[in-house]
C-alpha cells in the first residue's frame, strides 16, 4: 500500500468506527422497540375490536415505532387485504335472497368500525367517488362522518317485486339500495356505515320542447301529469349507482369470474387489488356512471301487467341532449320518448324514460370528438360511419347492453307495450331477459336533423329497427354530412 493511501486509511478509521457504533446503537434501539411493540400486541390480541389495528401495526412496525397503535393504523396504508387475515370478517352476503335481512347489507365503507367488515370492493358514488377522496384530502369532510338520513326516505313505494329475489335477474344494482339505511339500521347503530346506492324523489320537469307541444295541442294539460300550460311534468325520479355482483355480471357477459376480475384489475392499472386478493368478496362498486329512471304516472303501474307501458332507454349524449348538437338524433329521440311516455301515462298506463351515463357509446366524449374530426375530414359518409369509431377506439360500441335490463327488473316490468327505440342491442338485451316487447317505435322522420342522416342511416343499415326502407351499402355511399366549411366563423 502506498504511504498516502495508508495515511488516509488510518485517518478514516476513527470515523468508520464511530459510524459502526452509531449503526449498532440504532439496531439495538430497533430491537428494543420491536420487543416492546410485540408485548403490546400480545396484550391486545384478545381484544377483537382492536385486532385490525394491531394487524396493521405489526405489518408496518418498521416505518414507525410509536406505541400508539391507533396512530399506526391511521398513518399507514394497507395496500390490500386477504381472506382469513386477522381482523378480517366480512358481513355475510347472500345475493339474490328476497328477504333483505337474509341477503345482508352492502358494506364498502373504510371507516374504523367497518375496516374488517366490508363485503364489497370499491367505493360509493360511482364516478363521483374521487371527489369524496378530494374532500378528505382537503379536510373538508371527516372520513368518519356518519350520514343522517332522517326524512331522506323515498316519497313513493317501489317494490318489492319477485325479480328482486332472483340472483340472475339483477346483477348490476342493489335492489334494496333505496331502503338500505332504514332496513339495515341495526348495522348503522353499531357504527357500520350502510349507505344507499339508490335514491327516489318526486319533482317537476320543464322542457321548452314539451311546452311547445302543449301550446300546439299535441299534449293536453290534465293538472296531474302535465301540470300546467307551461308543460311542467310531474315525475318520479330514481337515481341509481352501479353495484355489481361479479359472478352474475361475468355470467351475463359469458366469461369466467376470474377473467372478469383480472381484466378489471389490470385495465385500471391495479387500482383495485382486492379484485385479485379477495375472491371471497363478490360485490364491486365500479367507478362508472349510473342511471336515472324518470317515471310518468303512478310508479306502481310499471309492474301492472294490465297497464300499458311505454319505455325509452336513452344513453347519454351531452352535446345533443343538453346543447342541441344536430350531428345525431339523441335529443329529438329523447324528447319524443318523454312525450310518448307522458301520453301513455295520461291514457291510464305508465311511461318510463331511463337515462344512462354512457357518453359517446361508453367510449367517452374525448373519443367521440376525435371521431367527429375524423368523420368531417374524410367527408362524413354514412358508409364509413362505424369505421371511423373502430379506427380510433378499436370497437364501434362499448355500451354492452346486457346489464341494462336490471333497472327494468327493479321496477317490476314484465312486458313493454311500446319500445321507443330502434336499437337492436337494447331490444335483444331486454328480450333476452324474458321481457317481451310488443311494439317498436322508430323516431319520426320529421324529427331527424339533416346532419344526423349519416348516423341514423348507418345504424339502420347495421340492424337498427325501422318501419321504412333499409338502406343498402350503395345507398350509404351517397349519404354525407355537413362539412365544417359550410359556415364562416
Amino acid at each position: 500500500m502506498c504511504a498516502s493511501c495508508a495515511s488516509k486509511s488510518q485517518a478514516g478509521e476513527p470515523e468508520l468506527a464511530a459510524a459502526l457504533t452509531q449503526i449498532m446503537a440504532s439496531l439495538n434501539s430497533i430491537r428494543a422497540d420491536y420487543k416492546s411493540l410485540s408485548e403490546k400486541v400480545s396484550s391486545l390480541s384478545a381484544n377483537k375490536s382492536t385486532s385490525r389495528r394491531v394487524d396493521l401495526a405489526v405489518q408496518t412496525w418498521g416505518s414507525s415505532f410509536s406505541l400508539d397503535l391507533l396512530a399506526l393504523a391511521r398513518h399507514n396504508i394497507a395496500l390490500t387485504t386477504f381472506p382469513n387475515q386477522p381482523g378480517i370478517s366480512p358481513i355475510p352476503l347472500r345475493w339474490g335472497a328476497s328477504d333483505p335481512q337474509v341477503r345482508g347489507p352492502i358494506v364498502v365503507s373504510h371507516n374504523e368500525p367497518a375496516l374488517g367488515k366490508r363485503n364489497a370492493i370499491g367505493a360509493h358514488s360511482g364516478s363521483y367517488g374521487i371527489y369524496h377522496a378530494l374532500a378528505v384530502a382537503m379536510k373538508e369532510i371527516d372520513v368518519n362522518h356518519k350520514p343522517d338520513f332522517t326524512n331522506a326516505e323515498p316519497p313513493v313505494q317501489i317494490g318489492p317485486y319477485p325479480q328482486w329475489g332472483d340472483s340472475e335477474k339483477i346483477v348490476a344494482m342493489d335492489p334494496f339500495g333505496h331502503l338500505a339505511p332504514w332496513i339495515y339500521k341495526d348495522y348503522s347503530d353499531q357504527g357500520i356505515e350502510v349507505r344507499p346506492s339508490i335514491a327516489v324523489t318526486k319533482a317537476h320537469m320543464r322542457l321548452p320542447d314539451i311546452e311547445a307541444e302543449v301550446k300546439s295541442g299535441a299534449l293536453k294539460v290534465d293538472g296531474k301529469i302535465v301540470v300546467n300550460e307551461h308543460g311542467d311534468l310531474a315525475v318520479t325520479k330514481v337515481a341509481v349507482e352501479p353495484v355489481w355482483y361479479l359472478p352474475g355480471v361475468a355470467k351475463r357477459f359469458g366469461v369466467d369470474e376470474s377473467t372478469l376480475r383480472r381484466a378489471l384489475f389490470e385495465d385500471t392499472g391495479g387500482s383495485y387489488p382486492e379484485l385479485i386478493t379477495r375472491p371471497d368478496i363478490k360485490v364491486f362498486l365500479p367507478p362508472i356512471g349510473g342511471m336515472t329512471a324518470y317515471i310518468f304516472g303512478d310508479p306502481a303501474k310499471t309492474a301492472d301487467p294490465n297497464a300499458r307501458l311505454a319505455l325509452r332507454v336513452h344513453d347519454e349524449c351531452n352535446g345533443s341532449d343538453v346543447f342541441g348538437s344536430d350531428i345525431c338524433t339523441c335529443r329529438p329521440y329523447l324528447i319524443f320518448g318523454i312525450s310518448e311516455a307522458v301520453k301513455e301515462a295520461q291514457a291510464g298506463g305508465s311511461g318510463v324514460v331511463i337515462y344512462f351515463r354512457k357518453e359517446g357509446r361508453a367510449l367517452g366524449e374525448v373519443t367521440k370528438y376525435l371521431v367527429y374530426n375524423a368523420r368531417k375530414r374524410m367527408g362524413d359518409s354514412a358508409a364509413e360511419y362505424f369505421k371511423r369509431t373502430e379506427n380510433i377506439a378499436g370497437v364501434k360500441d362499448m355500451r354492452f347492453q346486457v346489464l341494462m335490463p336490471d333497472i327494468l327488473h327493479f321496477l317490476g316490468i314484465t312486458k313493454i307495450d311500446r319500445m321507443l327505440s330502434m336499437s337492436n342491442m337494447k331490444h335483444d338485451a331486454i328480450v333476452g331477459q324474458g321481457i317481451p316487447i310488443i311494439e317498436r317505435v322508430p323516431i319520426p322522420e320529421e324529427m331527424i336533423p339533416e346532419d344526423s342522416r349519416v348516423e341514423i342511416d348507418a345504424k339502420i343499415h347495421s340492424g337498427y329497427f325501422t318501419s321504412g326502407k333499409v338502406p343498402t351499402l350503395e345507398d350509404l355511399k351517397h349519404v354525407h354530412g355537413r362539412k365544417w366549411e359550410d359556415v364562416s366563423h
